[in-house]
């Protein structure tokens, strides 16, 4: 997929031009906003997954919705709709085919913007929103082309523009709980790390084109929300599609770049079986119906097994295709301990063992450990992150975006964790094409990596 779009030149005249993304964090000068006690947003996508963004943006009193642009007027009016019920003035529309996101970046009343449409705009949209002057906020995916994640990289570096990778699952409540006891030495010394999607979406990749989920058997122009963009992914790509939720989390563990990184990385698939048995078993689709004979390339589970400077071990799992319920199936292994996610991030859920704690060979769960090492952002935030998407953690990461933004400070999660992480799916795809090649995860930090300082959730109890 490869768009020729027009890339604006112009760059605000704010403190943003003057900031230096290899400056260490005391010394790094403002990010944004001309007053910094609102921050005035684009929202860019406002589809099911942006609804939510504009959700909490809308609650927010330091935040004003100016504009947004999708080219579906019925998710359109659906944001207006929030909007409206959160009793704000209506935004902006700009809904007029897919390039009028444009019209809205060129737009002088907009300090930031965030990014939540199908997966091939992410970078390019963020590269558009950066020459505009604008700060990105870019919600999760992998990136088409290893190109791609080098591009929004020199982009940042060549305006001084930072960007925010929106991985929310990096402040789910238990894995925040764990980050804690990792920093406390309590697993010891990290040797492997495991994370993934593992997540039935066939429902959500067929519909019927009228309602959401587990309707149909259409994708494409005929389907619904995700359904008419994601599933065609399925169709032409054989790797790991969505790799920064189970990534992002243990990442943030062992300091990848800060202080160490990504270094090699080998995948393999599985055949693909799922999407096609579901379509043949759907009441609604059946071994006649056109689409049962699409040829689908992405395997059912796909496995990636990660290299990193310092010695450690990732595997990550995508498996979207098979009957299961949701985990992300994260696994944290010490020199002297381990936790295992078994459930879908409820707080007290999982499985625990410390050599020097524990009854040998013998599980704990979990609960005593996350009450006892809830982390301190989580203590201070609780009512205010209550009913937020995803049990809480979409208002953190949000808030972490705005607050950010607000008091000129470094994001927790930035242009060169975004293109690290996006960059696992082209490399996954080459690796299985290859029959499993080792592939060489690029050093998008070009050194910087050994000298900067991990800040994910580091002496930010104050947002």
């Amino acid at each position: 997929m490869s768009f020729n779009q027009n890339r604006r030149t112009f760059i605000r005249n704010t403190s943003l031009v003057t900031l230096s993304l290899s400056l260490p964090i005391e010394k790094i000068q403002a990010l944004a906003a001309p007053s910094t006690d609102k921050v005035r947003v684009g929202m860019i996508g406002v589809g099911l997954r942006g609804q939510e963004h504009v959700r909490l943006m809308a609650a927010r009193e330091d935040v004003t919705i100016i504009a947004m642009a999708d080219p579906d007027k019925t998710m359109m009016a659906t944001a207006q709709n929030i909007i409206a019920k959160a009793g704000k003035n209506k935004a902006v529309e700009f809904t007029n085919g897919n390039h009028d996101y444009k019209n809205l970046l060129a737009r002088n009343d907009i300090d930031a913007v965030i990014i939540a449409t199908p997966w091939e705009w992410h970078i390019p949209q963020a590269i558009d929103a950066m020459s505009a002057g604008k700060i990105p906020g870019v919600e999760v995916c992998g990136a088409i082309h290893l190109q791609d994640c080098w591009d929004v990289v020199n982009k940042s570096e060549q305006t001084k523009i930072p960007v925010m990778m929106l991985e929310n699952v990096c402040y789910r409540r238990d894995v925040m709980a764990v980050l804690n006891m990792v920093r406390k030495g309590m697993f010891g010394e990290l040797l492997h790390l495991q994370g993934g999607y593992e997540h039935d979406l066939r429902g959500v990749k067929f519909n019927d084109g009228i309602t959401p989920y587990n309707s149909g058997v259409e994708f494409g122009a005929k389907g619904y929300s995700e359904a008419k963009w994601r599933t065609q992914h399925s169709v032409d790509r054989n790797g790991e599609l969505y790799p920064t939720h189970g990534l992002g989390p243990v990442a943030t563990m062992i300091d990848i770049n800060r202080g160490n990184r990504l270094t090699k990385l080998s995948s393999i698939a599985t055949k693909s079986r799922g999407l096609h048995r579901y379509i043949v078993n759907h009441p609604k689709g059946g071994a006649n119906h056109p689409n049962a004979k699409v040829q689908f390339k992405l395997g059912d589970i796909v496995t990636t097994q990660i290299q990193t400077a310092n010695g450690e071990t990732i595997v990550l799992t995508h498996d979207t295709s098979s009957p299961r319920p949701y985990n992300l199936g994260f696994r944290v292994q010490g020199t002297n301990g381990i936790w295992q996610d078994t459930h879908a991030g409820e707080f007290n859920a999982g499985m625990i063992y410390f050599e020097d704690k524990s009854k040998p060979h013998t599980w704990e769960n979990t609960e005593k450990y996350m009450k006892e090492h809830d982390h301190p952002l989580w203590k201070k935030y609780e009512q205010q992150a209550e009913g937020a998407g995803h049990g809480g953690m979409d208002w953190f990461v949000d808030n972490a975006f705005i607050e950010c933004i607000k008091r000129k400070a470094p994001f927790p999660l930035d242009v060169y964790d975004l293109a690290t992480w996006y960059a696992i799916t082209p490399l996954s795809e080459k690796s299985i094409a290859e029959g499993g090649s080792l592939q060489t995860i690029p050093d998008f930090t070009k050194g910087q990596w050994k000298n900067r300082k991990p800040i994910f959730c580091v002496g930010q109890e104050e947002y």
